[in-house]
């Protein structure tokens, strides 16, 4: 069995700058869907809107290259968890669809940093691939319908398993929590769970917008994060702020991440 070893140096810093980056913006979603939620401004938006959140910061547009940088590193670290498999996932059907689904991650994450590059340089589209452009062009492909079914129920899929990441002790296992208190480490992966469990909540929203956009051989039924945090809202104020501090909670998680991931492969 081949001992674990670290990865490159600078795809090290920069997969963890990609989990500061993902901290950041799904803190922003949740911070201002929370707002909203309470009736004190804030809005529904996703981590395309949350970038030109940080571009309305101080220091916003160097801001954005930094996140440029640690999107584009962590779509890297994903294709090394996808190639490598560090996470031991294995050559099974699950381990193979999960290392599939990184390499989707790898992609969207990459073109979420190209965003952030076009953004920052003044292009206030951001180069913005919605869930009903994806789904148009989806459907536009030779057995369209049936690519949006499969990534409706890939989604659905995904959303379901980080339900079930939510609530396995295996959440912390590629976490390096030990210099941590007792206490403090237990705490941090309380809030962790949540945060995992509120994004898998949205995931699942979002399958359920493919799988109507499928069956209704309608793309425009399509929807991303900002319309599963409308679809919330619509249901009630207190569920919608439960799922809103829940994402905030995952940029917990993901600042956790930054720090105490073992970032290693096998």
């Amino acid at each position: 069995m081949n001992r674990p070893t670290d990865v490159a140096p600078w795809i090290e810093r920069l997969a963890r700058v990609g989990y500061a980056a993902k901290a950041l913006l799904y803190a922003t979603v949740g911070i201002l869907a929370a707002q909203a939620a309470l009736g004190r401004g804030g809005r529904t938006t996703d981590t395309r809107g949350a970038l030109r959140e940080v571009l309305g910061a101080p220091y916003g547009r160097a801001m954005l290259y930094v996140v440029a940088a640690g999107l584009f590193g962590y779509a890297l670290w994903l294709v090394v968890r996808a190639v490598a498999d560090p996470d031991g996932k294995g050559n099974g059907f699950k381990g193979i669809a999960l290392r599939i689904g990184y390499l989707i991650r790898a992609v969207v994450h990459g073109a979420l940093a190209v965003g952030a590059v076009k953004l920052a340089r003044g292009d206030r589209a951001g180069g913005d691939e919605g869930a009903e452009r994806w789904a148009t062009r989806l459907m536009e492909l030779p057995l369209g319908e049936l690519l949006v079914w499969a990534a409706a129920a890939g989604i659905v899929g995904y959303g379901l398993y980080q339900l079930y990441r939510a609530f396995s002790p295996k959440l912390s296992r590629h976490l390096a929590l030990g210099e941590l208190p007792a206490g403090t480490a237990r705490w941090v992966m309380g809030v962790s769970r949540i945060g995992v469990a509120a994004r898998g909540v949205v995931f699942c929203v979002i399958g359920y917008f493919f799988l109507q956009a499928a069956a209704r051989h309608d793309p425009s039924e399509a929807g991303g994060v900002e319309a599963s945090l409308r679809a919330l809202s619509d249901i009630g104020r207190w569920p919608f702020l439960v799922v809103a501090l829940g994402l905030v909670a995952y940029g917990v998680y993901e600042l956790v991440n930054a720090r105490y991931r073992r970032i290693r492969v096998n």
